[in-house]
């Protein structure tokens, strides 16, 4: 099967199911309220490219590689990013709802996460260090040897990170949501005090 080269591609209200994309590389392209649930984008090659309130949610990512992409409003359930060709991988994510996604054992340092939810995703063994969280929800949100030095937690909540198995080397947390790195201790915070 021979490989598509697509730039400076808009794609609108795209249904991946009804039309599906070819597997090849796609430089600087928009795709704009698309259903891509479900969809197999194994072995494509995105780089510049901006997804705008698309459905990504369980979209198979098998080599899939990610180069400065940014992700708005999306919805992105039980993705898999570990599955992807970490060579260059970036990307930004603003706004999306990331539960259940996986980056266990990926390497994305210098990533920012902005207004998301980021709920029961796991990130155990993933290099995150000098990520900045701003305004993210980790509610049940995996952490387990994971490299986060130098990232910024401050105006996020509801992590639980354990201080013993994860690097946090200047590392930046709120007062208000410390407790999150004291709860593996079973000890109580007055936060009223």
């Amino acid at each position: 099967m021979t490989e598509v080269y697509v730039l400076d591609q808009t794609y609108t209200q795209l249904n991946f199911a009804e039309s599906p994309l070819q597997i090849g590389e796609y430089e600087s392209c928009t795709f704009e309220n698309c259903n891509l649930e479900y969809a197999d984008l194994s072995q494509f090659k995105l780089t510049n490219c901006e997804f705008i309130d698309c459905n990504l949610s369980m979209t198979k990512l098998i080599g899939t590689a990610f180069r400065d992409v940014i992700f708005k409003d999306c919805k992105m359930f039980g993705m898999h990013f570990d599955d992807c060709n970490e060579f260059g991988m970036s990307f930004r994510f603003e706004g999306c709802a990331l539960n259940n996604s996986v980056f266990y054992k990926t390497t994305i340092k210098r990533t920012s996460f902005k207004n998301c939810k980021l709920i029961e995703t796991d990130f155990a063994e993933c290099d995150l260090s000098g990520s900045v969280f701003s305004n993210c929800d980790f509610s049940g949100a995996t952490f387990e040897k994971t490299n986060l030095e130098k990232t910024d937690f401050r105006t996020s909540f509801n992590y639980t990170i354990n201080p013993e198995s994860n690097n946090l080397k200047k590392a930046k947390f709120s007062l208000s949501e410390i407790h999150g790195l004291l709860r593996r201790f079973d000890i109580e915070v007055d936060k009223s005090s």
